[in-house]
């Protein structure tokens, strides 16, 4: 685990935790049983397929309003990914 200090204190690497890889599996569970290709998504969300990619994979963090929107678009509760 990467840890980086920051004004004094210490900031864990979250992405590569293995609570954000159950994370990221969550999404792309979602996608996959809304029946929506990586390329679907990216269209809706306007945003390009290899961000998709990048989600999916743990190479690009979401933020909460980002995952609001995968959450609406998968029809699913925003605490389906967080618990």
């Amino acid at each position: 685990m990467q840890i980086s200090i920051y004004d004094d204190s210490i900031m864990v690497d979250t992405i590569r935790t293995k609570e954000y890889a159950n994370f990221v599996e969550k999404l792309r569970k979602a996608r996959l049983e809304a029946g929506l290709r990586q390329i679907d998504v990216a269209k809706k969300l306007k945003k390009t397929q290899s961000y998709v990619s990048r989600v999916e994979v743990g190479e690009q963090r979401l933020d909460v309003i980002e995952l609001k929107k995968f959450a609406k678009l998968y029809k699913k509760d925003i605490n389906y990914f967080i618990k």
